[in-house]
């Protein structure tokens, strides 16, 4: 009786740990439990231990311009989530990450660097804004945000330039992290 129990704990300790790591882990089609099918409707099920904050409602559940918030109980942000406008059931359109602990396969989380990313994956295209660059990575359907800040002089103060691969320095950190679906 007694091995039956060990082996029950064993088998238990093993399922929540795999499942501990699925629930950060980012893929082309997943950000934790959601995927690009994922409906809105099923957030309160998939974050059952967290807190969903849907302020989608009245003229701006019609909108769809609030973002849907999920928080870690005791208040840490884990993602915002924006849903599509059309369609019935609404599904999740872009996922922003706020928390590290959401990390791709390769390694890639908040706490990076625009080295560590091109180390991992092959830029698809980068955006230059004005207070920020925007690097894409369609590998994992993801993109990242690089403030100008962490750009050498001409380039943080010259918003006519357009930034290349090779201007941003390997140190650059990630401000925002986003996967678009």
């Amino acid at each position: 009786m007694k091995r039956i129990l060990f082996a029950a704990l064993i088998a238990s300790v093993l399922f929540t740990s795999c499942n501990s790591e699925d629930k950060f882990a980012i893929t082309a089609t997943q950000v934790g439990p959601l995927t690009k099918d994922t409906q809105v409707n099923e957030l309160k099920t998939l974050f059952e231990n967290d807190s969903v904050v849907d302020q989608n409602s009245g003229l701006s559940e019609e909108l769809n311009v609030n973002a849907i918030e999920i928080y870690e109980k005791g208040g840490t942000q884990l993602l915002s989530l924006m849903p599509v406008k059309e369609g019935n059931p609404k599904t999740i359109k872009t996922v922003q990450i706020f928390d590290a602990r959401y990390t791709t396969e390769e390694g890639i989380n908040l706490n990076s660097t625009y080295k560590d990313l091109t180390d991992a994956y092959e830029i698809s295209r980068i955006e230059t804004l004005i207070s920020s660059i925007v690097i894409f990575v369609d590998d994992i359907n993801a993109y990242f945000t690089i403030d100008r800040d962490e750009l050498p002089g001409e380039l943080r103060f010259n918003m006519d330039t357009k930034v290349t691969k090779a201007e941003i320095p390997n140190d650059a950190k990630i401000k925002y992290f986003m996967i678009g679906w």
